[in-house]
Order: structure tokens, then C-alpha cells, then sequence
């Protein structure tokens, strides 16, 4: 099993974890009803994506 040969330091252990950052997920605007949705998805409004409807809303 690896094992480390020397402690890493403060600032190196620092370092690396600098680099594991979250990022708020991008959103546009549906141009059919205008509402904030997640990209290249469907929206959940309306249904359309790309100007088509490909989500049916069957309310039986």
C-alpha cells in the first residue's frame, strides 16, 4: 500500500484543496413562457425544447 515518505504541508494540503470549488449551475430563460431553467433541457413549464413540444401534460 502507498504510504507518504513526507508530511505535506499546510500550504500544499491548502493549495490542492483551493482547486475543489462548487460553482452555481448555469440557467437561462425558456423563450416560450420565460421561466429560469437548467440548459439544453426540457422545460418543466411548458414542455418545448428547441421550439418544440416534447413533454406531454396528460392531467387524467
Amino acid at each position: 500500500m502507498a504510504v507518504p515518505k513526507r508530511k505535506k504541508s499546510k500550504s500544499k494540503r491548502d493549495m490542492r484543496r483551493a482547486q475543489k470549488k462548487t460553482e452555481a449551475p448555469n440557467l437561462t430563460t425558456c423563450p416560450q413562457c420565460g421561466v429560469v431553467k437548467l440548459p439544453h433541457t426540457a422545460c418543466s413549464s411548458c414542455g418545448t425544447y428547441k421550439g418544440r413540444d416534447v413533454l406531454t401534460n396528460d392531467e387524467d
